[in-house]
């Protein structure tokens, strides 16, 4: 039997077209896979056919591919002819009186055009060729565009040896089917898939093996030929169920490509089992059904990606805060949203499996730079989560817009930097003038003193006492402003922290209180000291003004003071100065630390009210926070913590 094949299939980009989107629940990676394969099985078979010229045009006639027999017959490579008008073929003498629209026209009015004429080669000798249009229309009837089938007629034609030759080398079940539904030819795959003999299956009606939806695609209605019937289902994948010979069922995917031969329009079948890819399918159809209201429910965007970095799940909130639909993104790469450190995480090195490279990060916020469908980008940070399926570990990924806090770490970092600043210069100009403003008053007191010295006595009794306010003044002045230096230097020596004995720090602060203690016969006690890694000289001087207050402000009892420490279970220690002097009202507790604050008048008791304040500031430099538990007439405890450090 002598057979042509006439081909109708368009580039990569019009089958891919043709075959719809993608469905959501198989990955981009699968369908362009299968989108290859096709692409690999039909180009071999078209190039496999050296005399028959098969080529696709579109509307206008532009040729989008052809085949090797293209590529011989008139002399051509693909590179030179792909995008060029097929009214190249045709001799000037048709091209001047409008042939080639001639053609186009008559074929989209007929849907068909058969025509012997002439055509020209590249190098310019003309040959006179069979040639057949066919015009392809979609569903909604638009023209697609026209695919010409057409050969050499000085050449012979294809043997139907060479043909079935090219169908037993076909990886897939190849099948023929005429007009009628019969069963014509079949290869070794068809055997082995449904269980049959060749013998058993040729003349049969198709419906034997596949019962529904494929004869029906063969037999043209009353208004529709074969060729136009087949037009629509030409280079798409049709999912359908096969029968095999012993009942069983399952299902196939079917590539459609006519066939004309001298018994009329016959179609071949190119079949593929996908029983596995439809269970995983399933599984992932099952899957996303369980997670799919989680995910909706979470107020984060949530994305679920598979080990090769593909999206395969994503909730409504991913789709606002990345600008995509939902089937813009499924099947589509990780990097598109999250162009760097993401995807890294998924895809294990060559030591380490998908689980163990992705425990690293598991649980724990990853801050990446996210990028919308408009190409802006902002701050994100992540928590991803492994998910066990059928097709391995799946990573479900929270990720929050952290824009707003991004902005706001950097406004309180500038703060920071402000206020620290500022403090600074508050600093060093409270230092510039309390030190500053001694002198003059140094001279001040000064001759103030020798006033009350040399005319105390010779004045009246009212000079006397103005003098002696003067003096009083005077000496109050430089206690405060004493007390404000004091107050200005604390804690800005710089010291490296060190491992101490706060024991020693304690015994150097009685060392310097040692003449108080012996006027008001105090008795100071301490428990064991730890040692720990702090500033030596500062936790002698928060010792020495808290002793000292509780030395100061002692009731009408022999003062008894005691310092402790413990731990608190944490890594820092509580040290306590527990004293027996006149207490403090709970109202009073946070008043007492701020500067210049005094409970008693200053003839009750001298001091400026800084004594508590230096105390809080050096306690806060080395890392820790002061308190005081006390009840009026009852005592007091004062309480500090230090960072544990090294301590022992």
């Amino acid at each position: 039997m002598t057979e042509k094949l006439l081909t109708v299939r368009s580039s990569v980009s019009s089958t891919a077209a043709s075959a719809g989107a993608p469905k959501r629940n198989r990955s981009g990676h699968e369908l362009a896979e299968a989108l290859r394969e096709s692409e690999e099985r039909y180009r071999m078979l078209l190039d496999g056919i050296q005399n028959h010229a098969i080529f696709m045009m579109d509307a206008q006639g532009r040729i989008l591919s052809w085949n090797a027999g293209a590529e011989r017959i008139k002399g051509y490579t693909s590179e030179e002819i792909i995008g060029r008008n097929f009214s190249c073929f045709f001799p000037l003498e048709d091209i001047k009186r409008g042939r080639p629209e001639e053609v186009l026209r008559i074929a989209a009015a007929s849907g068909r055009h058969e025509e012997q004429a002439m055509r020209v080669r590249k190098d310019g000798s003309r040959f006179l060729a069979s040639v057949t249009f066919t015009a392809l229309r979609d569903a909604a009837g638009n023209l697609r565009g026209f695919s010409e089938f057409s050969h050499d007629l000085s050449e012979s034609k294809e043997s139907g040896a060479r043909y079935r030759g090219l169908l037993e080398a076909a990886p897939d079940a190849m099948v023929v089917v005429n007009a009628a539904g019969e069963i014509v030819l079949l290869n070794v795959q068809a055997e082995k898939q449904f269980g049959y003999h060749r013998d058993e299956l040729v003349g049969q009606q198709v419906k034997n093996i596949i019962p529904e939806g494929f004869a029906e695609r063969l037999i043209a209605d009353g208004t529709r030929s074969a060729a136009e019937a087949l037009a629509q289902q030409i280079g798409a994948g049709i999912e359908l169920i096969a029968r095999r010979k012993d009942g069983s069922e399952f299902p196939i995917e079917i590539m459609l490509s006519p066939l004309e031969s001298a018994e009329g329009i016959l179609v071949t079948a190119a079949i593929r089992d996908i029983s596995v890819r439809k269970e995983a399918e399933t599984h992932l159809a099952q899957m996303e059904g369980r997670y799919r209201g989680l995910l909706e429910a979470a107020p984060d965007a949530m994305v679920v990606v598979n080990a090769a970095g593909e999206i395969v799940l994503l909730n409504v909130q991913a789709e606002k805060q990345f600008g995509y639909r939902r089937d813009e993104l499924v099947g589509q790469q990780v990097k598109n949203i999250i162009p760097e450190g993401f995807a890294e995480r998924l895809i294990a090195d060559g030591t380490r499996s998908a689980a163990e490279a992705l425990a690293q990060q598991i649980g724990t916020g990853i801050e990446l730079i996210g990028r919308q469908k408009d190409g802006s980008e902002f701050p994100i940070e992540i928590m991803l989560s492994p998910l066990e399926s059928a097709e391995g570990i799946l990573v479900t990924a929270a990720i929050r817009d952290i824009s707003v806090r991004k902005k706001s770490e950097e406004h309180l970092a500038q703060t920071v930097g402000e206020l620290k600043r500022s403090n600074d210069e508050l600093q060093q100009f409270a230092y510039v003038s309390s030190h500053d403003l001694q002198e003059p008053l140094r001279m001040v007191a000064s001759y103030t003193e020798l006033l009350a010295k040399r005319y105390k006595g010779r004045l009246d009794s009212d000079a006397d006492e103005f003098i002696a306010f003067a003096v009083d003044g005077c000496n109050r002045m430089q206690g405060l402003i004493q007390d404000l230096l004091a107050y200005s230097r604390a804690g800005t020596n710089g010291r490296v922290l060190r491992e101490i004995s706060s024991e020693n720090s304690l015994k150097g602060a009685l060392t310097n209180l040692r003449v108080a203690i012996e006027e008001s016969g105090a008795v100071v006690t301490h428990d064991l000291l730890p040692a720990l890694t702090t500033d030596d000289a500062q936790l002698a001087q928060v010792f020495q003004n808290l002793v000292g207050n509780a030395l100061k402000y002692r009731s009408a009892e022999v003062p008894h003071v005691h310092v402790s420490a413990r731990t608190n279970g944490g890594n820092e220690w509580i040290f306590s100065v527990r004293d027996n002097g006149l207490g403090i009202d709970t109202q009073y507790f946070e008043r007492i630390f701020i500067l210049f604050q005094r409970l008693h008048g200053r003839n009750e008791f001298a001091g400026t009210g800084i004594g508590l304040a230096i105390c809080k500031k050096l306690v806060e430099q080395l890392g820790g926070k002061i308190w005081v538990e006390s009840q009026l007439g009852k005592g007091s405890t004062f309480c500090f913590s230090l960072p544990e450090g090294n301590a022992k």
